[in-house]
């Protein structure tokens, strides 16, 4: 029977150190049997109690099933240009296509949709946690403000190096809201519950039972995310521990047909990691895919190992020091793998 190790616990131990109001979901997936603890400053908490998280930009793998699942059912085509669905873009221009987007090598900017000073007050307030930064959230985005971006930044046709886009995620989201005529939100709404069976999996943060906290323990809330917010495929998705384990076993077993496709390689990231679609790909073993996330005050990881039927899930109120979401992940994920080989 697996246990988690006492280097993850030591991990849990110190993220959960000075947080006073913290609930650190740690969970895992092994031969089909999903396990949840929950941590606070003081240990080990009951598992009973189910906890909504924003899980920031693990909302991006979600994002890229769905576009996968357009792509087989031939409702689009990964090459396409944004350009075919967007109205009244500038004609005689080059624009990314679907797959430069969900590979994040569009060459469009890692600040975007914020300009250089949004981006560096939004960076400041993670690092020193200002509390007052959650009232809305920052990266709110409508038509008209995508389309001038789209518009003025002028891109070349060809493969730019690995860039992490929130924007270039944005634009996949409005062309799959575009195709069904539904609009994004109402798209993947129905997409997760009806399609993928997740009850506790939502945009927004409207059901959440859980605000977020900043390093110095003040309450900085949920982000506010609706209808019209255009960045929402980027990072709006609230979720459990129990619905992103259902969520990476649908994955491991490929329970619909088009997971496939955004398993496979379709470009390099950075350093050790390769890019599916919106999954990060272990350059070692494309088996392995991972996601991070965090919205202003929440810290999210989804780990899974194909190849070995495991995967392991982070969630916390908190926006947790650097890594300390990964490292935890990555620990217990290597325990549950290490598992399967004796």
């Amino acid at each position: 029977m697996f246990e988690i190790s006492d280097e993850t616990l030591r991990f849990i131990k110190k993220t959960c150190r000075g947080k006073k109001h913290i609930k650190l979901t740690v969970g895992y997936l092994t031969d089909n049997n999903s396990v949840i603890k929950i941590y606070n400053e003081n240990g080990e908490l009951g598992s009973a109690k189910k906890y909504n998280y924003e899980i920031g930009s693990i909302t991006k793998t979600f994002t890229a099933s769905l576009l996968s699942k357009c792509v087989f059912e031939n409702k689009l085509s990964i090459n396409d240009s944004i350009q075919k669905y967007i109205e009244d873009l500038k004609e005689h221009e080059y624009y990314p296509t679907l797959l430069r987007l969900a590979t994040h090598t569009s060459g469009y900017s890692a600040t975007q949709p914020l300009n250089k000073r949004e981006y560096f007050d939004l960076m400041l307030g993670l690092i020193i946690g200002r509390s007052d930064m959650n009232k809305n959230n920052p990266l709110n985005m409508d038509f008209n403000k995508m389309k001038m971006l789209i518009e003025k930044n002028k891109l070349q046709e060809v493969d730019y190096s690995w860039k992490y886009s929130n924007f270039g995620t944005s634009l996949i989201g409005y062309v799959l809201g575009t195709v069904s005529g539904r609009g994004y939100w109402d798209d993947m709404n129905d997409f997760i519950h009806n399609e993928l069976g997740l009850s506790d999996t939502y945009l927004g943060t409207l059901n959440n039972n859980l605000r977020g906290y900043d390093r110095k323990n003040n309450d900085c809330g949920n982000w506010k995310w609706n209808k019209e917010n255009l960045i929402s495929p980027a990072g709006a998705i609230s979720s459990t521990a129990a619905d992103l384990l259902d969520f990476a076993k649908m994955n491991i077993y490929e329970e619909k047909p088009y997971f496939s496709l955004s398993h496979k390689k379709h470009g390099n990231g950075k350093k050790k990691y390769d890019m599916g679609l919106g999954w990060w790909l272990l350059k070692k073993n494309n088996n392995v895919m991972l996601h991070g996330g965090g919205t202003g005050c929440f810290s999210s990881f989804l780990g899974i190992d194909k190849e070995k039927k495991v995967a392991s899930v982070v969630l916390a109120n908190y926006r947790l020091g650097r890594n300390d979401d990964e490292k935890i992940g990555n620990s217990l994920l290597e325990s549950l793998q290490s598992s399967k080989e004796i």
